[in-house]
């Protein structure tokens, strides 16, 4: 059996040119930015040269490569991953300092709902308010043992999406998201199977099966809640954890509801209440 650091030829590549193209980037403009010869770079897409860590390393910047992506860049060069793999687990000692951030970040957004989310949408952490919405929301659903996932929640009739009133527009934002996070050198089975699950719910337009890798992602969401004549009109916004040698550090994230209107900033005190 082959050790996992001798490199295929021209995967590394292969991988580099997939990542320029899903950032459009042409050949010359990622020459230019990375400091590289144009013929080098041509080379090592081809196969023709292998390139070094520190090649690599330079245009995976350039390309805003995840760190996930980076180590699969490295492995098919045949180099060592860079970045920490571990299982993500927030009870975990060590990743109290991280534990202690989130919190303070959940806590600061009071009285308006956050949630902490992993690579794959499902929510790992929720703030008081967002308990209080979604329980309103909700009700007493039952849980089949899974955690809840964001998008799931968005798409499936039977979850929130009953319940937002621009559903629509806020879920072809949150798909196209999925779409541009799931296009990745190494095929991530599990997101892509969750936008399978999500594109087959009754109502799904057809057309949100192909992203759209040229329209840009809408860096805040307005989201309209609306329960029993009772609305909450937020916007959303996804912050992301980014350390330099964690991968899975990186990909937590942090999605914060912002009251739209004084109606929302007034009713989400009101819910605070005890």
């Amino acid at each position: 059996m082959s050790s996992v650091t001798t490199p295929r030829r021209g995967a590394s590549g292969v991988l580099l040119r997939h990542w320029r193209e899903a950032r459009h980037l042409s050949q010359l403009d990622l020459s230019v930015e990375a400091g590289v010869s144009l013929r080098h770079l041509s080379f090592i897409e081809t196969g023709r040269s292998q390139p070094s860590r520190e090649m690599i390393h330079r245009l995976a910047d350039v390309m805003d490569v995840p760190l996930r992506e980076r180590n699969a860049l490295l492995l098919n060069a045949g180099f060592a991953p860079a970045y920490s793999h571990a299982s993500i687990d927030l009870t975990e000692p060590h990743l109290a300092p991280v534990r202690r951030a989130l919190d303070a970040m959940l806590a600061q957004q009071e009285p308006f709902p956050a949630v902490v989310l992993s690579r794959h949408w499902d929510v790992l952490k929720t703030n008081a308010a967002a308990t209080r919405l979604f329980g309103f929301l909700l009700g007493q659903a039952e849980s089949n043992g899974d955690p809840a996932n964001v998008v799931r929640l968005m798409f499936d009739p039977a979850g929130l999406r009953p319940f937002v009133k621009n559903w629509e527009a806020a879920a072809e934002a949150l798909i196209r998201r999925v779409h541009r996070e799931a296009v990745g050198a190494v095929i991530d089975q599990t997101t892509r199977a969750l936008l399978d699950q999500v594109l087959a719910y009754p109502g799904v337009p057809s057309h949100w099966r192909r992203p759209e890798f040229d329209q840009p992602l809408v860096p805040v969401v307005p989201v309209i809640f609306e329960k029993n004549g009772t609305t909450f009109s937020y916007f959303s916004a996804v912050t992301t954890l980014g350390t330099p040698q964690d991968v899975l550090l990186q990909e937590v994230r942090v999605e914060s509801f912002y009251p739209m209107d004084d109606d929302t900033r007034a009713r989400a005190a009101v819910f605070a209440r005890p």
